[in-house]
């Protein structure tokens, strides 16, 4: 097998804080990687600026203009992060041999990406970063965070519990990637429907090194719920169900009154009509909610609109 070339794919949004501490810490790493002969010297950690309204892009441009082993590409405005993480994915699909995704903001150990260049020379095309512990976390962001992969996995989304977007991708895998076209994307669950032989590498979580997060718990949720809608039809399923259980208990309700009635039994009471109707009021608009984000995300798959699309970069500046 010949040496690899390795491109590391950074999304960067409002990052020109963390930027100027954890660039040296990924070239140092990159550099490292080539002198161990591990990768070929072409290898490049290329910065995938999310439309950033700070000095992000200026940041990233000074970089690539310093060192040549550092890359930018800069997306037209800002289209969120699993779209930003694909366009700079698929802009190195062709230029490298394998890649390594991971956020910008120091916290994923740079250290798992030797154990995973390692497990791609013993012939895995896919490599996830997954988290051992969750120690740094708060009790509630690791509550919600693992029971996050737990619903996904009972909804049928295949996503490898504790790994978020840190993972090395063959370029083999990368070009078959591309023929997912959907505009609702969530990478974590995509990428194992792609195949090929695949592990993990396991690692600890720091803190954030600067900066402030950009994930906060109401994206998390919008994440979590495109995640789920995105890649399964149970909530619909579950929806029919529930449905069917509530049609059968109805018809016993009605049944009942009727029997009530011919024996002259009935009891006037609006209470327990008024809790009946609000039940199911709230039950029919949670159902249609669910519905129409379906039909919402068909709405958008049926105009395919480009997920992202790239203003500049620096490889044309630099030649390549």
């Amino acid at each position: 097998m010949k040496t690899p070339v390795l491109y590391i794919v950074i999304p960067c949004y409002n990052e020109q804080e963390v930027l100027p501490v954890t660039s040296p810490l990924f070239l140092q790493k990159l550099e490292h990687l080539i002198e161990k002969g591990r990768v070929a010297p072409e290898s490049r950690v290329v910065f995938v600026n999310d439309g950033s309204k700070d000095d992000t892009w200026a940041i990233i441009q000074g970089l690539a203009a310093q060192n040549e082993h550092f890359e930018g590409v800069c997306l037209s405005r800002n289209r969120g992060h699993q779209n930003a993480l694909l366009g700079g994915l698929m802009t190195v699909k062709d230029k490298c041999d394998i890649t390594i995704s991971i956020d910008c903001d120091g916290q994923d150990d740079i250290n798992a990406m030797d154990e995973m260049v390692e497990q791609y020379w013993q012939g895995c095309e896919v490599v996830y970063g997954v988290r051992s512990k969750r120690d740094t976390d708060t009790f509630f962001k690791r509550f919600t965070a693992e029971g996050f992969y737990k619903v996904m996995n009972w909804m049928g989304a295949q996503v490898v519990f504790n790994h978020a977007d840190y993972r090395l991708l063959s370029s083999r895998v990368l070009r078959e990637f591309a023929n997912f076209k959907e505009v609702n994307i969530f990478l974590r669950g995509m990428v194992p429907l792609v195949g090929f032989k695949s592990t993990s590498v396991y690692y600890e979580r720091a803190e954030r090194m600067a900066g402030e997060s950009h994930y906060p718990l109401k994206k998390m949720l919008a994440l979590a719920f495109d995640g789920i809608t995105s890649l399964s039809v149970k909530p619909i399923r579950l929806i029919t169900g529930f449905g069917f259980l509530v049609s059968v208990v109805s018809f016993i309700g009605v049944l009942w009154a009727v029997v009530r009635a011919i024996m002259g039994a009935t009891v006037a009471g609006w209470a327990s009509t008024t809790a009946i109707v609000c039940f199911m009021g709230g039950i029919q608009l949670l159902c249609l909610g669910v519905i129409g984000e379906y039909i919402g995300k068909i709405y958008m798959e049926t105009k395919a609109r480009p997920r992202y699309i790239i203003g500049e970069t620096t490889f044309e500046e630099t030649g390549e």
